[in-house]
């Protein structure tokens, strides 16, 4: 079995590993660490929870000299302000013995103190494309001496929107440079990324694009409708002792608000909640009461769906299924992390089976549907539910219209072949929806 001596790291480095009880390097880890020290360009795709940031951190730190600079060397592009925090203090807490200044930027805050710290100095930036974006614009953050840039949850970054901060940045970097890009699932947008701005990457893979992990078994209930979700959920919490730690998913604000409310009402002081309408502050302080067992679970938005590291969650409840499929694998990758197992819970109504069976003919997996508990079936359909009559939202993204944020693809790039013969091919909506179209054929068969 490897172990992070096995990596050779300096014993500043080797000593911060060591202090923070980490000594098996993840599969993601071991095969990103020659692609990186190489100065190629990477593709990096893995399941969520699989050790990425150290994936990229540990290869960076490796090969760090001193330098007397105030611009940073180092740019870590990540979709979220949470994320921004875990990066950024993943790397203060590595270069515990190194000389290198840290600094986490992201919107919502105050952008004059940012800039103070910015020109304090800075070695390693990490955040937001928004943030960075902004600053840069303001002449405050400088890119003439970036040598890496690390874009981390790239296709989150892309369905939150952050396509023209992005293409923008990498127009502004210089061309000599290391890129590397990690991403949960493989869509034609990285891909066209990938070809537009990367230099021949090299693809490291573990696993075909979402696939989730094999220790979280998925469990269903049919639900007629939101209210009934409601008994069910409180149902599940109040008779289950090993809901201990738990993230409940649902698809908006206001809604979450709802829930909050309910299940103040029955378990007080019991369950916290995060969406993005929640302060930086109370967010943190929130995940921090849930790591300390302080709190028995969140109620959450998707924006803690993606790259957080939760440890040691027992179940993720879907009260309301996520509307594009690949979002499902995100949410239920929260759990079963770290060679641990864990549960995912779905709460599926009428007007969410189709995207059901989409993420089913995605996982190439049946999600499991038990029979109701006893529990009120409620008769009374909310208002969101009654003018919702198809869920599924179809993700229109704008076609690149030009301009000093685009360019050409460069020529030696056109013809790449990233996948080279055995490796993935890229998964057509097509194909997704004659796999939902044969599975809904066998279950009215079956009926």
């Amino acid at each position: 079995m490897s172990t992070f001596l096995d990596f050779d790291l300096p014993k500043s480095l080797q000593k911060a590993i060591d202090e923070m009880g980490f000594s098996t390097p993840t599969p993601i880890q071991i095969k990103s660490m020659p692609v990186i020290l190489s100065g190629r360009d990477m593709m990096g795709i893995a399941q969520t929870g699989t050790g990425k940031t150290f994936a990229y951190l540990l290869p960076i730190l490796k090969q760090w000299k001193f330098q007397a600079s105030h611009t940073p060397r180092v740019l870590i592009l990540v979709p979220t302000r949470e994320l921004v925090v875990q990066v950024a203090e993943e790397v203060v807490k590595l270069t515990t013995h190194m000389s290198v200044r840290t600094l986490g930027i992201y919107g919502g805050v105050n952008i004059n103190t940012q800039k103070k710290a910015v020109y304090q100095g800075v070695d390693i930036l990490v955040g937001t494309p928004g943030r960075v974006m902004d600053l840069s614009l303001d002449n405050v953050i400088r890119f003439d001496e970036i040598q890496k840039l690390v874009i981390d949850e790239f296709d989150e970054m892309l369905n939150l929107g952050f396509r023209v901060q992005v293409t923008s940045i990498l127009s502004m970097l210089k061309n000599k440079r290391q890129n590397i890009l990690f991403s949960a699932t493989m869509t034609d947008d990285v891909d066209n990324m990938l070809e537009d701005f990367f230099d021949f990457p090299e693809e490291v893979s573990l696993a075909t694009s979402g696939t989730p992990l094999e220790q979280i078994a998925q469990i269903g209930y049919k639900v007629p409708n939101f209210l009934t979700k409601l008994n069910l959920l409180k149902e599940l919490i109040r008779t289950d002792e090993s809901m201990s730690r738990l993230l409940i998913f649902i698809n908006n604000k206001k809604t979450a608000d709802l829930v909050s409310v309910a299940l103040e009402e029955d378990f007080p002081e019991q369950f916290g909640l995060i969406h993005s309408n929640k302060s930086q502050n109370y967010r943190l302080n929130t995940m921090a009461s849930f790591q300390k067992g302080e709190i028995r679970g969140i109620v959450t938005t998707d924006v803690m769906a993606r790259g957080l590291d939760i440890s040691d969650i027992t179940h993720v409840i879907n009260m309301e299924f996520p509307e594009v499929p690949e979002q499902y694998i995100h949410r239920i990758g929260r759990t079963g992390r770290a060679d641990k197992s864990g549960i995912a819970i779905s709460f599926v109504s009428p007007r969410e089976e189709e995207i059901q069976l989409e993420a089913e003919v995605l996982m190439e997996r049946e999600i499991e549907f038990i029979a109701l508990p006893s529990i009120q079936i409620e008769e009374r359909m909310l208002e969101f539910e009654k003018d919702k009559k198809k869920m599924k939202v179809l993700l229109k993204r704008p076609k690149q219209e030009g301009g000093e944020a685009f360019h050409e693809k460069k020529d030696k790039n056109k013809k790449v072949n990233l996948g080279g013969p055995g490796k993935r091919t890229p998964r057509k909506t097509e194909s997704r929806n004659r796999g939902v179209e044969k599975k809904r054929d066998a279950k009215k068969k079956k009926k």
